[in-house]
């Protein structure tokens, strides 16, 4: 078992390009920190719009939560139902951000092949199994306000739902055919790539130490250089560090950790997803799996931290794991890792006004590759000189989460409790 941490994709990676360090002064139009998949999508859609753009990347490209999640591609909100965004931000706004999330696996997709990225990219679906009862009504009316939508949200019932997962123990629930899975680091370098070619300039081991206004432009200092920029992007999600103290305290940075197991045998692999689609259920502690293009079984989750969590957390999930799919005979670990996710009170993306010309984008929630690619087209669009209040995605100044310091690790802290309903649930289902 891998013991450093490094991620499935990071070990794997292809198409590593080394960048250099920002070591000049240098302007732009737009300034980018952070060069994960809303940073890459802002660059490559304002270059293309003809802004000059300079990113800015601390560590190397997808470092962040974009190299450390299990590649889903998944085109709606985390426990927000497009009829709780109506009745929360009013007809017309609500249906603006519907349709945001909507189509945002759908871009994921028409820029992969637009671009040609080589990502392991299949556009099969994503699949919300249901694990009780109660959680399958609640996954039909869901399926239905997105059909009434014109998505493609199919009701699975249990029937068709062990068919198409493998699974014994599920009600039923619901697919929506345009999410998919992809290998995310492939995925980042290829949005990078692809932003170079449009003329943007890309920095790695860059981190901006201040960001400051003068006149009419801010000027971001790096170690060995700066930059001049009449607008910047500040997106980083969880891991903008004490960038802005403000920002950090606006969301919830939740620990997640993932595993992959040595390639599965060829007769269990037919059983198991044989479509090849990506899967997180209805439990409160998420449970996820899919498969990555040579049969290694990827699944991930929350688990309570303290002592020895880098060990014993991923020898849970892959108890888990054999549990749910019923595999006796498990393949052993070969990978296993974490990532830091960027969760908002209310489940939904958020740009950040954080002076004239300066706005950050939270987009993550459990959702990141879809919901933050489709954020950096609506940041370009910011850049070009559209009005952040017209925009699909709620604005506003810095919103501190109360208490934040005692708060900020409460998903972590409540894990507990949520198993234990998920347990209780398990039963009344049986």
């Amino acid at each position: 078992m891998n013991t450093e941490g490094v991620s499935l994709w990071q070990a794997l990676g292809r198409n590593r390009k080394d960048r250099p360090a920002l070591a000049e002064t240098l302007g732009a139009d737009l300034a980018i920190v952070g060069g994960g998949f809303s940073g890459l999508s802002t660059a490559l859609h304002a270059a293309e719009k003809g802004l000059s753009v300079v990113v800015l990347e601390a560590e190397t490209i997808a470092f962040g939560a974009s190299g450390r999640n299990a590649g889903f591609v998944v085109p709606n909100f985390a426990k927000v139902d497009p009829d709780d965004l109506i009745a929360r931000l009013g007809a017309e706004r609500g249906e603006r951000l519907i349709d945001f999330a909507a189509g945002s696996a759908d871009l994921v997709f028409d820029l992969i092949r637009r671009h040609a990225i080589a990502c392991e990219a299949e556009q099969n679906g994503w699949i919300q199994p249901a694990h009780s009862i109660a959680a399958f009504e609640k996954t039909k009316s869901r399926a239905g306000q997105w059909a009434s939508r014109g998505r493609p949200a199919v009701v699975l019932d249990r029937h068709a739902m062990r068919f198409i997962t493998g699974v014994k123990e599920y009600m039923g629930g619901w697919m929506d055919q345009s999410g998919g899975v992809l290998n995310p680091v492939e995925y980042a370098r290829g949005l990078a790539d692809a932003a170079e070619a449009a003329g943007a300039r890309v920095f790695e081991n860059s981190p901006v130490r201040s960001i400051n206004r003068s006149k009419d432009s801010w000027t971001l200092a790096t170690q060995h250089g700066a930059l001049r920029a009449g607008k910047v992007v500040v997106a980083t999600n969880a891991y903008g560090g004490a960038l802005n103290s403000k920002l950090a305290r606006t969301y919830f940075p939740l620990r997640v950790f993932q595993i992959a197991t040595q390639p599965l045998p060829a007769d269990i692999r037919e059983r198991l997803l044989p479509g090849g689609q990506c899967v997180s259920d209805t439990r409160r502690n998420l449970f996820t799996f899919r498969f990555d293009a040579a049969n290694r079984l990827i699944s991930g989750g929350m688990h309570i931290l303290g002592p020895g969590a880098e060990a014993r957390v991923p020898r849970r999930i892959h108890r888990r794991l054999a549990r749910h799919l019923d595999l006796k005979d498990i393949p052993p670990l070969e990978y296993s890792w974490s990532g830091t996710a960027a969760v908002e009170p209310d489940f939904l993306p958020h740009l950040v006004d954080l002076g004239p010309g300066l706005i950050a984008g939270f987009a993550c929630n459990g959702r990141g590759i879809a919901m933050t690619t489709a954020m950096g087209k609506v940041l370009a669009e910011w850049a070009c000189g559209a009005d952040a209040r017209d925009l699909p995605i709620p604005f506003g100044p810095p919103a501190p989460i109360p208490f934040h310091p005692l708060l900020r690790h409460a998903p972590n802290m409540l894990l507990f409790w949520s198993m234990l309903r998920d347990r209780l649930d398990a039963r009344s289902a049986a």
